[in-house]
């Protein structure tokens, strides 16, 4: 699912659009969140050690966060930031099983 925001985030118009419209660099952090979610997914499937991996989903878990607080800043109503919540909860639930699994 991160490379393909990652991808939308760097192609989509809507995308521009909708970090305007939240108060975010719709210029570098964009890229840089893209990228930084490109090595995340990298990171995950790649066999490196466990320490990188718990920084990878940390991130993860800081984007997620960040978008709903600038989704809740600006009063958006569930259909908006429910998307983020979703994938915070996914993100949780895959952490914890690779941490049960290690």
């Amino acid at each position: 699912i991160f490379s393909s925001t990652a991808y939308a985030e760097m192609r989509s118009p809507d995308a521009v659009q909708e970090f305007t419209r939240l108060g975010l660099s719709a210029g570098y952090l964009r890229e840089e969140l893209s990228g930084a979610k490109v090595i995340g997914v990298v990171v995950l499937l790649a066999p490196v050690p466990a320490r990188i991996k718990e920084w990878a989903y940390a991130g993860f878990a800081i984007n997620l966060v960040s978008a709903l607080i600038a989704h809740f800043a600006r009063g958006d109503a569930a259909a908006a930031w429910s998307w983020a919540a979703g994938m915070l909860a996914l993100v949780a639930g895959s952490y914890a099983l690779w941490n049960a699994s290690k």
